[in-house]
């Protein structure tokens, strides 16, 4: 599994062994993933020892939770961080296809702009 940002300064990929136990695959609705991604953002977690990341991202310190990583480049929003974690976030977009995945949630569905409507039969919280 590898992903990009627009422009390819960033590049990373998941573990063989790692993408294929992935289960969680979330659509965010807080606020925060609103600005930053222009709407939501749909985003999978693995172990940072399965993720290879190069090319350098930017992080930026979001919260006293948790951090984001970008492209200096283009912008592409691509990793979220929970400090003192493990486990690193990164954008489903990114991914080349295919990836097998499937959206499984939406969480934070009570920060969801006004504009749009979860029409799904997705779980919420």
């Amino acid at each position: 599994m590898k992903g990009s940002c627009l422009c390819g300064a960033i590049a990373f990929e998941v573990a063989e062994d790692a993408a294929g136990r992935i289960e969680k695959s979330s659509v965010c609705h807080c606020g925060q993933c609103r600005k930053q991604s222009g709407h939501l953002w749909a985003s999978t977690e693995v172990p940072d020892s399965a993720l290879t990341i190069t090319g350098g991202p930017k992080w930026y310190e979001a919260s006293p939770k948790a951090k984001r990583g970008f492209c200096p480049v283009c912008g592409s929003f691509l990793f979220w961080k929970a400090h003192g974690q493990d486990t690193t976030s990164f954008s489903l977009g990114s991914l080349e296809a295919p990836t097998g995945l499937h959206l499984t949630r939406h969480i934070f569905v009570a920060d969801k702009g006004d504009y749009y409507d979860i029409t799904d039969v997705l779980p919420q919280s």
